[in-house]
């Protein structure tokens, strides 16, 4: 059996990609399409994924809407025996697809806590303004 170099694969790809202005360690570039190409590296199959939901509870209900073309995509997986509804391929799609997003994902979480501190120190602010003693509103609606 033949040993397998992957660092020196990975060195290749690395390379190749380089040459065609794709910077891995920046993790996008540009594109002629106009928003950044992402390079991302995943395992081949998703039967370790679809194996990983099925140990973990989907208890939530999303109602989507989505497009012929999508819908028609999902029901050929179905038609694979690889997924027993619509419902269960697109679970498996969406979780596949935040998964791919993770790094933008986190990035936006962090913006999001920096909103939540916000708000706290907006609501703590308004607490001591109310409390000094000012009357914040008056009610101005007909008894």
């Amino acid at each position: 059996m033949t040993e397998i170099n992957l660092s020196r694969i990975w060195e290749q790809i690395r390379e190749e990609l380089g040459s065609k202005g794709i910077d891995l360690d920046a993790g996008c570039c540009e594109s002629d399409l106009g928003s950044p190409l992402k390079v991302v590296c995943m395992a081949g199959g998703l039967s370790d994924s679809l194996k990983e939901m099925g140990r973990t509870a989907r208890q939530q209900v999303l109602m989507v809407r989505i497009d012929e073309d999508s819908a028609k995509k999902l029901d050929a997986w179905i038609e694979t025996g690889a997924f027993k509804s619509r419902s269960q391929a697109a679970a498996l799609f969406i979780r596949e697809g935040l998964k791919v997003h993770a790094r933008e994902l986190a990035e936006l979480a962090e913006a999001l806590a920096g909103v939540e501190n916000a708000k706290d120190k907006l609501r703590e602010k308004a607490r001591e303004v109310f409390d000094s003693g000012e009357t914040p509103f008056v009610d101005e609606s007909p008894a």
